[in-house]
């Protein structure tokens, strides 16, 4: 509660906006400001020193120059001007050349954070309306010298939700709510690689659209919380410059490494081409369309097949999820040693397609490589500015014995209290003792009220191709060379459960009914659907 007042206090400088600023941009300018003056509170001791050395050494190698610069300072940054907020608010003519030069100040990642901020036009657009030495000034009053990195990190967390539930646009839809966030990371860690962890080892994470760093964040701070003698490396990268600035804000605030999250595009600049992780988790955004990657793509799949990230298919252009979670596989580390991931998903993944569909393919192989582990449903109206069903899949490519060739499902869907008053779309919550329940019932992995272990091949199906003949006007079967010609019109379609003897269901179920009927062998593909709510049906009113 201490924190997310202090969080209220910060959030309440928006006042000085009103009626000049549209509020769903109050973030675009609260966010960074709170940034520059954390950083500044934190560079104040060391300023002289800082200064003195510059001066003493600034001919030096820029990267070697900045190391040490940053050495002095005590960061992985400094500042380099000869300004800090209190002084800038003692000369209000020139406060933007000012407030512009201190930004320049700055080491290499403050400075990326503000140009992705864009805040060069920030200061300009705010100084148009009057507003730049009011909020100045009211954040050179501010302090936060009595927060630690983490409480620092977690204040600035509870600004982003701020701005998620009081956004009105759809960005937030791709933010992660706390109780998600924190239930995607129980679970993940639950069934830990090396059980969940092993002393002076360094395990890394990775999400591939970071956004705000929600994900990272929590995952670093259950770690911390239970398991402190572990290190856990933080890596992300994001399309957006300003949901990057905030990733980068977040890790740079809580004292880790701002060089571990990258900006750009993951499909068609992955910046950490070359790594491979322990653990990995994703909420990417959904019904994406991948027009402007098409090509890019289409061509790693067509020239590299399974040596590239797309070899096992490609969805509708109008739905990218999957390409996350492919990108995520290639980044998994050997069978030997193992990876974890978890990525939320809609439902469209799980049984939209025929056969000769990127998405049945991809299902097809992941079910068959036994990487898939389990399928949790969630309650639908659990984020902002959207009501759809989220399903949290497990995929896991060295699984414990137990769960080999087994795939679990667990309904969560009713698991959830209502949030009052609701904000947006999000009318519910997973309080914290739901969340251990449905990380209890998880790891149990038993059948219970909601969940349901299955072998892997129930999801599958044969489809088959039912012939029957054509037949002249007097009825008889016609044929040419001595086979029978088929007849178009009466062709069928049908599907057999893949635990299930073709021929025999064929002759006990099939053709009974339609004694004249064959399979074309030579057509006969396999389909895998999970039609979740089947195998919930009888729990449906709990």
């Amino acid at each position: 509660m201490h924190l997310r007042e202090r969080a209220d206090k910060i959030w309440s400088t928006a006042q000085l906006l009103n009626g000049c600023i549209n509020q769903h941009e109050y973030g675009k300018i609260i966010l960074p400001f709170t940034v520059l003056r954390r950083l500044d509170e934190l560079l104040d001791p060391t300023r002289e020193k800082v200064l003195a050395m510059y001066e003493k050494r600034k001919k030096l190698d820029p990267e070697a120059l900045e190391n040490l610069l940053n050495q002095i300072a005590g960061y992985r940054f400094h500042n380099c001007s000869n300004f800090n907020l209190k002084s800038l608010v003692n000369d209000t003519h020139n406060l933007r050349a000012n407030l512009t030069e201190y930004i320049r100040g700055f080491s290499r990642h403050p400075k990326d954070i503000f140009n992705c901020f864009n805040f060069e036009a920030l200061l300009a657009k705010l100084e148009e309306k009057q507003l730049l030495f009011p909020i100045v000034k009211e954040f050179s009053t501010q302090s936060y010298n009595d927060l630690t990195p983490m409480q620092m990190g977690s204040v600035f967390e509870y600004l982003i939700c701020k701005l998620a539930e009081t956004n009105n646009e759809t960005e937030g839809e791709h933010f992660t709510p706390w109780d998600v966030s924190h239930l995607m990371v129980n679970i993940l860690f639950e069934g830990g690689i090396d059980s969940l962890f092993q002393k002076n080892i360094q395990y890394s994470l990775y999400d591939p659209a970071c956004g705000n760093s929600g994900l990272l964040s929590v995952s670093n701070e259950f770690v911390k919380n239970f398991y402190p003698d572990t290190s856990l490396l933080l890596f992300g990268q994001d399309l957006n410059p300003e949901n990057y600035a905030i990733s980068k804000s977040i890790v740079l605030i809580k004292g880790q490494n701002p060089a571990q999250i990258k900006l750009g595009n993951s499909f068609t600049s992955d910046k950490l081409n070359m790594q491979r992780f322990h653990y990995m988790l994703c909420h990417p955004p959904f019904h994406v369309e991948w027009i402007e990657e098409k090509k890019f793509i289409e061509d790693e799949h067509t020239k590299k097949g399974f040596g590239g990230r797309f070899g096992a298919g490609l969805p509708r252009l109008n739905d990218g999820s999957m390409l996350f979670l492919q990108h995520l596989i290639s980044k998994m580390r050997e069978e030997k040693q193992g990876s974890r991931i978890g990525i939320l998903l809609d439902e469209s993944l799980l049984s939209y397609g025929e056969v000769d569909s990127g998405e049945n393919k991809f299902r097809q192989w992941l079910i068959e490589k036994d990487y898939l582990e389990s399928i949790i449903a969630l309650p639908n109206q659990l984020f902002f500015h959207t009501d759809s069903s989220i399903y949290f899949w497990i995929i896991n490519n060295r699984k414990s014995k137990e769960r080999r060739s087994k795939v679990q499902l667990m309904n969560a869907a009713e698991l959830y209290k209502e949030m009052i008053p609701f904000q947006n779309y999000k009318r519910k919550f997973i309080t914290p003792e739901l969340i251990q329940k449905i990380t209890r019932e998880y790891a149990q992995f038993k059948d219970s009220k909601i969940c349901r272990i299955f072998d892997s091949n129930e999801f599958g199906y044969h489809r088959i191709i039912l012939e029957r003949p054509r037949r002249d006007f007097i009825g008889n079967s016609m044929q040419k060379s001595g086979k029978l010609i088929p007849d178009i019109e009466l062709r069928r379609f049908k599907n057999i459960p893949l635990k299930e003897n073709v021929q025999i269901y064929f002759e006990k179920k099939i053709l009974p009914y339609l004694k004249d009927a064959w399979i074309d062998h030579g057509k006969t593909q396999i389909g895998y659907k999970i039609h979740f709510d089947r195998y919930f049906y009888d729990y449906a009113s709990l």
